[in-house]
């Protein structure tokens, strides 16, 4: 697993994680629990991973959606 992503912002992780899904990669979100034990204030973020094998048309995915 790879990080594609880190964000203190769920709505943002839920939209990468729909366009990934979109083009048929699958994704996983990690560290949501810690960050559930902290509060839930944000002060850890989340990182959306994707399998190796898919990395790199992820972050094609990703690039041609506008994101860095």
């Amino acid at each position: 697993m790879h990080p594609i992503a880190t964000s203190t912002n769920p709505v943002r992780l839920s939209f990468l994680a729909a366009l990934l899904a979109d083009a048929g990669i699958a994704t996983v979100l990690l560290d949501t629990h810690a960050s559930v034990m902290d509060g839930s204030i944000g002060a850890i973020p989340r990182r959306l991973c994707v399998a190796d094998d898919d990395l790199a048309q992820a972050r094609r995915v990703l690039r041609e959606a506008g994101e860095p």
